[in-house]
């Protein structure tokens, strides 16, 4: 398997965790894995990237522009952003929930996301936009969308990886008083998934 997937976010929706989750997993068939993150200004809500590799094709941590298979996206804004490295057919999944910046809290600039949406389903294939505050509503926590949407793309039945190598790494690196929302986030997201699962 061949497979180059950019998560994108901001610091502190849990980028690193997913990229994390994704990785081992992968490693758990067996798979060669290279992963990088750019992290700028995380802590203060800067921008947050992580390049995740999967397959022997991979020379790099890095994902050369024009060669994402998935782009998972935890804020509009920077899935537009890092649009450059979605391959022509490549699959966008991102939140519709915007984090909106300092300045907006400064001077309203009207930032909600939706311009993003738009924009994205104008130039991708596939954009499958799914909402973070439903579904962390629903399971009872703001702090477990990073696995959810994870989960959505697993559902779509293109990510390449085992549903089942998912959870025990879930099981694995999530700590104790924390796994059963997040596997709870993660069935739900595959369940959101599958209703776009793409042939």
């Amino acid at each position: 398997m061949n497979k180059n997937i950019l998560l994108c976010g901001v610091g502190g929706q849990g980028t690193v965790l997913a990229s994390k989750l994704i990785a081992s997993a992968a490693m758990r068939s067996n798979e060669i894995v290279h992963s990088a993150e750019t992290i700028g200004m995380a802590q203060r809500g800067g921008s947050v990237t992580s390049h995740v590799r999967i397959g022997a094709n991979a020379s790099s941590p890095l994902i050369p522009y024009g060669s994402a298979d998935f782009i998972l996206a935890f804020e509009p804004a920077e899935a537009v952003r890092n649009l450059n490295y979605l391959k022509k057919d490549g699959i966008v999944i991102v939140n519709s929930v915007p984090v909106k910046p300092v300045t907006e809290s400064l001077r309203s600039t009207g930032y909600d996301g939706t311009e993003m949406i738009e924009y994205l389903r104008k130039k991708c294939k596939t954009v499958i936009v799914v909402n973070a505050e439903e579904i962390c509503r629903e399971i009872g926590s703001t702090k477990i969308f990073n696995v959810a949407i994870l989960g959505v793309a697993i559902g779509t039945g293109k990510m390449g990886l085992s549903k089942e190598n998912i959870i025990s790494e879930i099981e694995t690196r999530v700590k104790e008083s924390f796994r059963e929302i997040n596997l709870r986030a993660f069935e739900k997201g595959e369940q959101i998934g599958a209703k776009y699962e793409i042939k």
